[in-house]
């Protein structure tokens, strides 16, 4: 699937929209976001918080590493984090089956989709100053 979008509003009403189509699928499964900086990352994940019902402001965990929301949305970002011995330091296994996983910079852990037997690969590219091109795929 290939979305379009115009804005940074754009791109969290189709991160909206995405959270509600697999919400009754996604207990444990893991949301892994490619794209360079700027890309509108971030702002996806805020959508997907919307379209699990999830209330609280979403910023970006890059000194974190890990966001928790409503103990059923987990909010990785890997930009610093650089192999497997890295994710068990910080506990990453920890959060599998506990409810949604969702990691930017997944690039950085090549295999990374391997830990999960149901995933979905969204890669957002920029387009224009304010376009993006935003690719789901799902490797259940």
């Amino acid at each position: 699937m290939v979305y379009k979008s115009n804005s940074s509003e754009e791109t969290i009403k189709i991160g909206e929209q995405f959270a509600r189509e697999i919400a009754d699928n996604c207990t444990g499964c893991a949301v892994l976001l490619y794209g360079e900086m700027g890309a509108g990352k971030t702002h996806f994940v805020k959508g997907v918080a919307q379209g699990f019902g999830i209330n609280s402001h979403v910023t970006s965990p890059t000194f974190a590493i890990v966001n928790e929301y409503d103990d059923k949305l987990f909010h990785f970002d890997l930009f610093r984090i650089a192999s497997f011995d890295d994710l068990y330091a910080i506990g990453f296994f920890d959060y599998l089956n506990r409810g949604v996983i969702v990691c930017e910079w997944s690039e950085n852990i090549p295999g990374l989709e391997n830990e999960f037997e149901n995933y979905y690969k969204i890669s957002l590219t920029k387009t224009g100053e304010n376009e993006r091109e935003i690719h789901v795929t799902s490797g259940a």
